[in-house]
């Protein structure tokens, strides 16, 4: 059955309560996420409960630091697509505001795990806390009179340990290797495909264009990449651009997918899910659109090499 979303609390009915609740950001579904998940369903299995994940939305950063760069791995809709993915049952995402931020710990064990969600048990990760001042902690939430487990970090080849933070890093320097080995699964960028300047079209490498948006911004340059239009089940190839086309001024970071050996046909609407393999080069500005032309040809055959 398709993982069943909620919104707010007042969205809460009787089947999204008594379940085994797994709570934190989730940003990335990583590694660490995904032992918690685990968790959270051996707990379930064993008392044949509900598993459900408790996150919020917008991320944190977005509202203590809204002038920083985008820096979400996984956008609310890619984040539950990959929950989905993971065999969650229940989704509960809820709004994280001024007014939510500034609740005690107390108040969020007493109006959400207890009175909302009547959560059954409780798992978190090692470094969990919330509330005001992020003064709460598992031990608050154990006090409360809740059942409840606390994951250890889950550690690399290297012995570091797997964290958002570190995947973010990776992505902002091309690394989407190293990035997909803490992931689990292979990152990818979703979007509607939207009209641009169709410039790629006067140069005869038409491409399929979707705004970044809120999604971390990897380094900029061009990838090889597969990507999957909505309604396909094929995962084609493609030389994407993924940037501000510094030869254009583009003012908004966005992904130009070149798709290759694909028969002309308008995409426009239909979403585009885009996983970079590898990064072939950063962006440059060329001394000419001649230039410019050679180079996007020597990328399509670099692309295809790596593909």
């Amino acid at each position: 059955m398709p993982m069943k979303i909620f919104k707010s609390l007042t969205e809460i009915s009787t089947e999204a309560q008594n379940a085994v609740i797994a709570i934190g950001n989730f940003d990335g579904v990583h590694r660490g996420h995904q032992a918690l998940i685990k968790k959270a369903k051996e707990v379930a299995k064993a008392q044949n409960l509900p598993v459900g994940v408790l996150t919020f939305e917008p991320h944190p950063r977005a509202l203590f630091q809204p002038s920083q760069p985008p820096a979400r791995i996984t956008p609310k809709d890619l984040k539950a697509y990959r929950l989905n993915d993971e065999n969650v049952d229940i989704l509960i995402s809820l709004p994280f505001d001024w007014n939510f931020a500034s609740q005690s710990a107390e108040d969020f064990i007493q109006n959400i795990l207890i009175n909302g969600l009547q959560a059954a048990h409780i798992i978190v990760g090692h470094d969990f806390h919330f509330g005001q001042m992020r003064k709460g902690t598992a031990e608050t939430i154990k006090e409360a009179g809740l059942k409840i487990d606390v994951v250890p970090p889950i550690n690399d080849e290297h012995d570091e340990i797997i964290s958002s933070s570190r995947i973010r890093e990776y992505l902002k320097h091309g690394e989407i290797d190293q990035a997909n080995k803490l992931l689990g699964w292979n990152w990818e960028i979703q979007g509607e495909v939207v009209k641009g300047d169709q410039r790629g079209r006067e140069l005869g490498y038409p491409t399929a264009n979707v705004m970044l948006k809120n999604t971390l911004h990897p380094a900029y340059g061009i990838y090889a990449c597969y990507v999957q239009i909505e309604g396909e089940q094929e995962w084609l190839k493609a030389a994407t651009n993924i940037g501000i086309r510094p030869m254009f001024e583009v003012t908004e970071g966005q992904v130009e997918a070149h798709i290759l050996d694909f028969p002309f046909r308008e995409i426009y609407g239909k979403k585009l899910r885009v996983k970079p393999v590898a990064r072939i080069r950063s962006e440059a500005k060329f001394n000419s659109l001649d230039e410019l032309i050679v180079q996007m040809e020597k990328d399509c055959v670099k692309a295809r090499e790596i593909l």
